[in-house]
């Protein structure tokens, strides 16, 4: 092997190495003597996001990769310059320059870099879109066209938020929410709107919001209030993946994660919980440090 290949076979191996410690497990190979790539990271508070060179080289997840995965998260992938193709499922698109798609990181997916690209990957935390969207399906590998002014706002956010060094916790969530917000109108499903499962999905949920004070809430007043059997209310949920008692519980340590976040009082972390459900501050704390990793008053501190 002549040095010119060894050093182009070296350089697609570190870039392929830097893939995987920043974006997860990928394979990938090389589709010409023309390999070039580079991948510089950006992380500020929530914000977690990286910029990716290519030029003839193909990335890709099978089963493999996903199950060697880190969880569910979703890439928000911005075509900054050049061309590429992205395909996801029976979805398979081509992205110049202003374009976005969103790919389902615990789904198999095939980046092709024919040509020199450079995109800019952000990940999109799997609880984040689920929830903004309300559990509607997300529609993955479609183009989202760079003519669109959802398209140009949010490159916009997205690079303005990468010129500051450093973002506080609670900007870079702003940040992330305001990604999200804008990409909603087209990366949800329109299709199931009129379905009556999916109207009475959306009832549940508004019915949780409403009552996610009262200790009373449980799936047996829920199914009643709503109109279904209680079999019918846990198939309801699990076709979105959830157990309903869990998307209770889960709903309201994500409100009382926003109240400790937005609130400056120091309000006793056992009549916090109690405020959202939680009679025992015991099982609220060990409940909310397995869901955020710290315990409420840590998270207190984190976001002050």
């Amino acid at each position: 092997m002549n040095s010119s290949i060894a050093q182009r076979r070296d350089g697609f191996d570190q870039w392929v190495h830097q893939i995987n410690q920043i974006c997860g497990a990928f394979s990938a190979q090389t589709l010409g003597d023309g390999f070039s790539g580079h991948i510089s990271e950006y992380q500020s508070g929530a914000l977690k996001l990286s910029f990716v060179d290519a030029c003839q080289a193909r990335l890709y997840r099978t089963p493999r990769e996903v199950a060697a995965g880190e969880g569910r998260k979703y890439f928000a992938v911005f075509q900054l310059e050049g061309t590429a193709c992205m395909a996801q499922g029976d979805n398979r698109v081509a992205l110049s320059a202003g374009d976005i798609t969103l790919i389902d990181a615990s789904q198999p997916s095939d980046f092709t870099y024919s040509e020199s690209s450079r995109q800019l990957s952000l990940i999109l935390p799997y609880p984040l879109v689920e929830q903004s969207l309300r559990f509607n399906p997300v529609k993955c590998g479609h183009r989202i066209a760079a003519t669109s002014p959802i398209a140009t706002l949010s490159h916009h956010l997205i690079l303005d938020a990468t010129r500051h060094n450093t973002l506080s916790q609670q900007e870079s969530e702003a940040t992330l929410d305001a990604v999200v917000s804008l990409l909603r109108p087209v990366i949800t499903h329109s299709d199931v709107a009129d379905d009556l499962h999916e109207r009475i999905f959306r009832k549940t949920l508004g019915y949780i919001d409403e009552h996610i004070r009262s200790e009373d809430l449980c799936p047996e007043l829920l199914a009643r209030e709503v109109g279904v059997s209680m079999r019918g209310l846990y198939r309801m949920f699990s076709r979105k993946g959830l157990v309903v008692a869990r998307y209770i519980k889960n709903r309201r340590l994500d409100l009382c994660a926003e109240s400790l976040r937005q609130s400056c009082a120091e309000q006793k972390l056992s009549a916090l919980g109690y405020s959202w459900g939680f009679s025992d501050s015991s099982y609220f704390s060990t409940a909310f440090k397995s869901r955020f990793g710290i315990s409420p008053g840590e998270y207190r501190k984190q976001h002050a």
